[in-house]
């Protein structure tokens, strides 16, 4: 009797252990096909459960990482709908997302991507064709040799690589494919709207405040649309009031060419506009008849008017002083702010987990992400990590 009851313990026991290794083993195969989004090699698998029976979840989660597919799928989807206000995220590889991709696997602080001189080409060994400030050619053919972009990709710099002037560049904003998208035609104001979209998280309507000064907003917005002022003073000032002001960091700026995907190139004025006498492009001075004694655009200073009132709670940071006179100023005014910090983690959460943050619990576990990834000097690997091991089930 003793001798079965000692049988019937050493089989629940290791029935026990069976069943555990069973369960980090589909862990770690969860952990790898949302990170890598194809499934471990059998040596892989067997190291990553091994770190999360051994409760080095996170470690498992960055040898998941290590998989070229994190870097050529998981994180070319990621960016990719950023680069385009279709928000497409089948669009082709360009400069924007390879720059991306590339400052992600560098761990460089990613507050840097929207003002510093960053810009991902691939390297001598891609086959590729040189970069150039006028075609994507270069990016479309890593996409189409199927190159390994965690090992191609190299840092450069957007002035000696496009000839762009220093003064000019602001990260990922002055890439080819931004301006193309966001600097073509138009006003300018869709840099301000798709940045805050792709890196506060926050439309135009979320921060809609009519309690701003409207002294900024240009001559081209009418101050009575249809013959009714209330609909400005109750609709369109609550967007443009904070909107004009920061636009006026893109004054340079514009697309020259077409909008397809081989010609056009970014151009910023250096000198005087023949057009408007001064460094401004005349797209700021178009419809000035709707407003006539509406803001003129003298140059490229901005103000951010959003830091008081309801969008001080964007959390912009006290040792930035809200204005300054080029893109990448704004930049930093921009990613410094908590809405940055926890946008990234919001958006790495939706990616890995497959779905939005649902309940208390997902709140608890976005919170503590953003602080972990403000803490690790804002490395983008480690949110990845944080959603990862959060979602990868019990």
């Amino acid at each position: 009797m003793i001798c079965i009851r000692g049988m019937l313990v050493i089989a629940l026991a290791l029935g026990t252990a069976t069943q555990a290794t069973a369960n980090s083993r589909d862990q770690a195969q969860r952990l790898h096909n949302r990170l890598a989004g194809v499934p471990a090699d059998a040596a892989t698998l067997d190291s990553m459960a091994a770190l999360i029976d051994g409760n080095q979840a996170a470690q498992a989660a960055e040898m998941a990482m290590d998989d070229p597919a994190f870097y050529n799928v998981t994180l070319k989807l990621f960016a990719t709908p950023w680069t385009n206000e279709e928000q497409d995220v089948f669009a082709p590889l360009n400069d924007y997302t390879a720059t991306v991709i590339g400052a992600i696997r560098d761990d460089v602080d990613f507050r840097r991507i929207l003002s510093d001189d960053l810009l991902y080409v691939g390297n001598g060994s891609s086959g590729a064709p040189a970069p150039s400030a006028s075609s994507n050619a270069h990016y479309q053919a890593l996409e189409d040799n199927h190159a390994n972009l965690k090992s191609v990709l190299v840092a450069r710099s957007q002035v000696s690589t496009y000839g762009t002037p220093a003064e000019a560049v602001s990260g990922v904003l002055t890439t080819r494919a931004a301006a193309r998208a966001f600097f073509y035609a138009g006003t300018n104001r869709a840099m301000i709207r798709f940045t805050l979209i792709n890196h506060l998280c926050r439309d135009l309507e979320q921060v809609k405040d009519t309690t701003r000064p409207s002294d900024r907003i240009r001559q081209d917005v009418s101050r009575s649309p249809g013959g009714d002022s209330r609909i400005f003073r109750n609709s369109c000032i609550g967007c443009h009031s904070g909107m004009d002001p920061l636009a006026q960091a893109f004054a340079y700026y514009d697309w020259q060419g077409d909008q397809d995907g081989n010609g056009g190139r970014m151009v910023y004025n250096t000198g005087v506009d023949a057009d408007t006498g001064t460094r401004v492009q005349g797209k700021y001075l178009i419809n000035s008849t709707n407003f006539p004694a509406g803001y003129i655009t003298l140059d490229n200073h901005w103000d951010n008017y959003w830091r008081t009132g309801p969008n001080a709670n964007l959390g912009w940071d006290s040792s930035l002083p809200g204005s300054g006179d080029s893109a990448a100023d704004l930049g930093r005014e921009l990613s410094h702010s908590d809405a940055f910090a926890s946008c990234q983690a919001q958006k790495v959460f939706r990616a890995v987990c497959l779905r939005k943050p649902a309940d208390s619990a997902d709140s608890n576990e976005l919170t503590q992400m953003t602080s972990h990834f403000r803490n690790d000097n804002y490395r983008m690997k480690t949110l990845f990590a944080d959603a990862a091991v959060y979602c990868m089930g019990d």
